[in-house]
């Protein structure tokens, strides 16, 4: 199923309506869609390599609008299902939850920021963001700088090497988002060290 779904994503890229289809289809991954964009967003890429910045801009901000929408989500209808959670879900207590909600209270911006850039399925921290009530500009700043950085990334990769980078790309984004991050966090312990 998953790989008819993919085959599905891809068939946009040649048609005429690829772009909305990529506009579509990075709103709806950011709170709900299983599939990230980045498929399409290569493939359209891959396809007409000189605009493939703009390719990553319209990722970027479809992604970041569908983001608000994940957070809207999650403020309007924890109400409604947490009771649900806490009596139905294993292991899922209010302990846990507000454990969950102090992490995302002390590092809300960097939490949102990694969902954004690496491969952690971003649309679960829209809701969860929404759900704990954090602050809307933080949020809003984290999501844009970590979406339009990955997008960025494989838009200004293939818009510099084009079709060869491709392989590269679908084996090591992932990997390559993953190490990134840990020099991020790296640099800033360090800083924090020295200071």
């Amino acid at each position: 199923m998953l790989k008819r779904l993919y085959d599905w994503i891809l068939h946009w890229a040649s048609t005429p309506y690829g772009v909305p289809a990529l506009f579509a289809m990075s709103f709806a991954e950011s709170s709900f869609f299983p599939v990230p964009p980045d498929v399409l967003l290569m493939a359209l890429a891959l396809g007409r390599p000189k605009r493939s910045l703009y390719y990553a801009f319209i990722c970027s901000i479809a992604s970041v609008l569908g983001g608000v929408l994940g957070y809207f989500i999650g403020a309007a209808l924890w109400d409604m299902v947490s009771a649900y959670f806490f009596s139905y879900i294993p292991g899922f207590t209010p302990e846990r939850f507000g454990a969950v909600q102090a992490l995302f209270e002390k590092y809300n911006f960097w939490i949102v920021f990694f969902a954004g850039f690496t491969p952690i399925p971003y649309k679960v921290f829209t809701i969860g963001a929404g759900v704990f009530h954090i602050a809307f500009a933080p949020f809003f700043a984290a999501s844009l700088v970590g979406r339009s950085l990955r997008f960025f990334a494989v838009g200004g990769l293939i818009y510099c090497f084009g079709a060869p980078v491709r392989s590269f790309i679908d084996r090591y984004l992932n990997w390559l988002a993953w190490a990134l991050m840990l020099l991020l966090v790296a640099g800033f312990w360090l800083i924090k060290v020295v200071m």
